[in-house]
């Protein structure tokens, strides 16, 4: 912080409180110039962390919920076994890798493409279910495809398979 009467950069804070309603924090501040020596005062003001907002297909938004993605997991592996700890931590990787690569926004497709990526190497039954809610599956030809796919394709060992990318 610089010194408003001499430009100087040595200053210190004095003193600090948030303001009442904690939306900002008011520091006293005294210049360290020899020939200033000046107080005054600033105001930072405190920015929430900005949420994540989800655009679905019909362009709606809503906000991110990881929750979200958990229950469409257990849609999707119904009694499949795959354990509750490889669940939540599908959805934790994911979580954090939204978070980390997207600003404000993050397309419901892809947070899709994520999950079953990740059910992919994980489960067959579990990767069929989840991806024919995500593509929209419309008749059985849709749901052969993906079987044919996977047969030309197999994932890999579910302990070499990477569960995000």
């Amino acid at each position: 912080m610089r010194c408003p009467y001499c430009d100087s950069a040595k200053t210190s804070v004095v003193d600090s409180r948030p303001s009442e309603d904690g939306s900002s924090i008011r520091r006293r501040r005294a210049c360290e110039n020899e020939g200033c020596g000046q107080r005054f005062t600033t105001y930072e003001r405190i920015e929430k962390a900005r949420r994540l907002t989800v655009v679905k297909r019909d362009a709606s938004r809503v906000p991110f919920d990881s929750e979200k993605i958990l229950r469409g997991l257990h849609a999707a592996c119904g009694k499949r076994p795959i354990a509750e700890e490889t669940k939540e931590e599908i959805v934790r990787g994911i979580d954090e890798a939204v978070h980390r690569e997207f600003d404000r926004e993050v397309p419901t497709s892809e947070i899709g493409r994520r999950v079953s990526a990740a059910l992919r190497g994980i489960d067959a039954v579990a990767y069929i279910r989840f991806a024919s809610e995500q593509e929209q599956f419309g008749s059985a030809d849709d749901f052969a495809d993906l079987v044919e796919e996977l047969k030309r394709k197999p994932p890999p060992p579910p302990n070499q398979a990477p569960l995000f990318d």
